[in-house]
């Protein structure tokens, strides 16, 4: 799909925007929308509670016990659909700094909600700084450690504005592409999860049932194992490998002075990033540190029993590790690569043993009792190498998922842009036959 520029564009005048087609108008923020707050004090309880999302606004569900939320809502604020809602403080670190909701709702007070004039097409003045958002644009207009922009600097910003049918095309356009590339995406998505689930169902097949189909088999005894291998032995991981514990004794935890020296130091994040082996670290301790933490030799499977748990890697150097990190060390007859499969196969019988507050944890005496089953060594090693090889065409395919959706976004990212600048001229564009056929069944259904 391309499209042409227009034929004729104008200096904006703006320092910060660039030329514009030459029938746009260049207004202020305060020309085009004005700034509504309406407390819904007492009568929180009538509103559907909304937050601002990187999927935009949408509806959350106090009940669910997810999150975080206030102990009263009287602050938050009414929203209506086509609202704008943007987040004008800590720019850089707030990863989406605006939405438009499709709700009626209350949402937190500390968000800026404006409603458009009408000579603007809320879609339009939201897809516009919605691109603003992706460049982080608004840099230039905050202040302070918050890095706040003010609501009086915030409404004097300049914004382009074609003509108001012109606007809706360009919006109907919009939302007919992104709605596109959002469903290509979901495929990609969808494709990744089911990797991961038929990445588990080899893992654990393979690590309970053996290679070999005809073997004769017997109960383990164990609901979650069901039958195995009759030669195979079930044992819990306390025989199977010497478990211990990372330490971080010192509080507070980001004391600065603990950090910065040549000691390796690993967290629960650097066992997610990992695909197999943990190859670097982002943080080193010091002399000081090392004093407060555990050493792990280099090849101790490692395990998450906070946050992302029961995430496994195996170290590829030697490193210290606080006490949301387990470390094991395969005793005599069991293979390192292994245990690290059988883990993996056992994570939702681990994740039962678990505590649940405001998150997942677990501890060494809960996975030490958990109880598996184990092949001889030579079989232990030959099943490791058919699941390692399986893994690659695995990862491979995910990467390829990965980077489809990361094109998709830049592209995206890119045709909004465009359109609400200027850049492309979609006054042209139609919606296909098949989307109109589409929409006019969905209003006789409704």
């Amino acid at each position: 799909m391309t499209f042409s520029k227009y034929s004729g564009y104008k200096n904006s005048g703006v320092k910060w925007l660039s030329d514009v087609p030459e029938h746009w108008d260049v207004r202020r923020n305060k020309q085009a929308f004005r700034i509504v707050s309406t407390l819904v004090g007492s009568k929180s309880k009538d509103f559907q509670l909304l937050s601002l999302t990187l999927r935009g606004v949408i509806p959350r569900d106090v009940e669910s016990g997810k999150g975080k939320f206030p102990a009263e809502f009287d602050t938050y604020q009414t929203v209506e659909p086509d609202d704008i809602v943007f987040c004008l403080f800590d720019i850089d670190e707030t990863p989406r700094t605006v939405g438009i909701s499709s709700d009626y709702g209350m949402i937190t007070g500390a968000y800026t909600v404006v409603r458009a004039f009408a000579g603007a097409d809320p879609r339009f003045i939201y897809y516009y700084y919605f691109s603003v958002d992706l460049r982080k644009g608004l840099r230039p207009f905050y202040t302070g450690l918050r890095k706040v922009v003010r609501p009086e600097t915030f409404m004097n910003i300049e914004l382009p504005l074609p003509p108001m049918s012109e606007q809706a095309n360009i919006c109907d356009f919009l939302d007919h592409e992104t709605a596109r590339i959002d469903a290509l995406i979901e495929e990609q998505q969808r494709l990744i999860e089911l990797l991961k689930e038929k990445r588990q169902a080899v893992i654990s097949q393979a690590v309970t049932k053996g290679l070999d189909p005809t073997v004769t088999m017997k109960d383990s005894g164990m609901e979650w194992l069901g039958e195995v291998p009759a030669h195979w032995v079930c044992k819990s991981y306390r025989y199977a490998s010497v478990i211990y514990r990372g330490k971080f004794s010192h509080r507070p935890r980001n004391d600065p002075s603990l950090y910065g020296g040549e000691f390796a130091f690993i967290q629960t994040g650097d066992i997610a990033r990992a695909d197999k082996y943990i190859r670097d670290y982002k943080q080193s301790l010091n002399e000081k540190g090392v004093a407060v933490s555990q050493k792990f030799p280099a090849e101790t499977l490692v395990m998450a029993i906070a946050a992302n748990v029961g995430d496994t890697a195996i170290l590829g150097f030697e490193a210290y590790a606080p006490d949301s990190v387990v470390g094991f060390k395969p005793e005599k007859g069991i293979e390192l690569e292994f245990l690290r499969f059988s883990l993996i196969a056992a994570l939702q019988e681990l994740k039962k043993t678990s505590t649940q507050s405001t998150q997942a944890n677990l501890n060494i005496d809960r996975i030490s009792g958990i109880q598996s089953v184990f092949p001889p060594l030579t079989e232990q090693v030959e099943i490791s190498d058919y699941l390692n090889g399986l893994m690659e065409r695995f990862s491979l395919l995910e990467q390829q998922a990965v980077a489809s959706i990361e094109l998709m976004n830049e592209r995206r990212s890119a045709l909004i842009s465009a359109a609400v600048t200027g850049k492309i001229d979609v006054r042209g564009w139609q919606l296909p036959a098949r989307a109109q056929a589409t929409a006019v069944e969905v209003e006789e259904a409704v």
